[in-house]
């Protein structure tokens, strides 16, 4: 570790001696690592975010639009930590401890480590479990209701149409590209918009006992929350699973949300949110596992309406 971070990390955090650190994960496409600190009276997690000179994309994806897109979510990140997290009933969140630029090509994050509290990840959830999910996804949406995305995406998520030009480009489903423009207008001009997580999958939750955390908040921005449930759901169901439980799921999330006007619209829009995944898919990853009976009915059931 460089000095001055170690410098930085014992200041921040008010201890004495970093006795380890260990490895989590590395970051998508070579960007840096996710580490755990463990000091002398505590563990917090440090995000280094370090620019590679060629990214390596798992699905070769190496392109000056795509490292702009991710080096522009680091920003979106701090800027994040920095002015909007806030605490919120059943939304729990890392706290910000520290954070800043080392060099030009280096941030870092320094967070509150949500396993001294109990918090873990889990690969596979309870029914009582995705119901604290979508709880708590209710919960941050309304709490950022109408909130403007200052400094964060304009438009939240990591696959909205305006930053996947190349993925869009290169679309083997006609019909969809045809009208793909339009969706996303829909979508954009929906009356009811909140702060959306972006990023909401099951790898993002921490659980403990009845209570859940969410993490990563490298895609949060403005949109309409239906967003995050649907990314949600593909994120934990198979296809089948998907339309078992698609009413339950739906039906638990409005009911946390309690506001009859955004659910009629989000409801609404709720198979163009699958649609517009679908093509960012096509394009990006056509054998993906995701593209399956489901996606594929929410595709074609937007294209009758459209």
């Amino acid at each position: 570790m460089e000095p001055q971070l170690e410098k930085i990390l014992l200041s921040s955090t008010r201890s004495r001696t970093i006795k380890k650190i260990e490895l989590i994960q590395k970051l998508w496409s070579g960007y840096g690592s996710l580490n755990r600190v463990v000091l002398n009276d505590k563990s917090v997690i440090l995000k280094l975010i370090k620019f590679p000179n060629k990214s390596n994309h798992p699905r070769g994806w190496d392109t000056s639009i795509s490292h702009e897109r991710k080096a522009h979510s680091y920003r979106v990140e701090m800027n994040w930590y920095q002015n909007f997290n806030q605490p919120i009933t059943h939304s729990k969140i890392p706290s910000l401890i520290h954070q800043g630029e080392l060099k030009e090509k280096e941030k870092f994050l320094i967070l509150e480590d949500l396993t001294v509290s109990g918090f873990a990840p889990r690969v596979k959830i309870s029914q009582t479990q995705i119901k604290l999910c979508l709880k708590w996804l209710a919960k941050f949406h309304s709490h950022y209701l109408n909130m403007k995305p200052s400094q964060l995406w304009p438009i939240g998520t990591y696959w909205h149409l305006d930053t996947r030009p190349d993925e869009f480009k290169a679309m083997k489903d006609k019909d969809l590209k045809k009208v793909a423009h339009l969706i996303d207008q829909k979508l954009n001009s929906s009356k009811y918009k909140t702060i959306v997580h972006g990023d909401a999958k099951i790898a993002n939750f921490l659980f403990k006992e009845n209570e859940v955390a969410a993490v990563d908040f490298q895609y949060v921005g403005g949109g309409i929350g239906i967003k995050d449930v649907a990314y949600f759901l593909s994120s934990i169901y198979n296809e089948k699973e998907l339309s078992q439980k698609e009413s339950w799921c739906l039906d638990t999330y409005f009911k946390e949300l309690a506001n009859k006007e955004v659910e009629k619209e989000w409801r609404d829009l709720y198979p163009y949110v699958w649609c517009d995944f679908y093509r960012f898919l096509n394009g990006w990853s056509p054998g993906h596992y995701k593209l399956n009976s489901y996606s594929e009915r929410m595709k074609n059931k937007v294209l009758e309406w459209i």
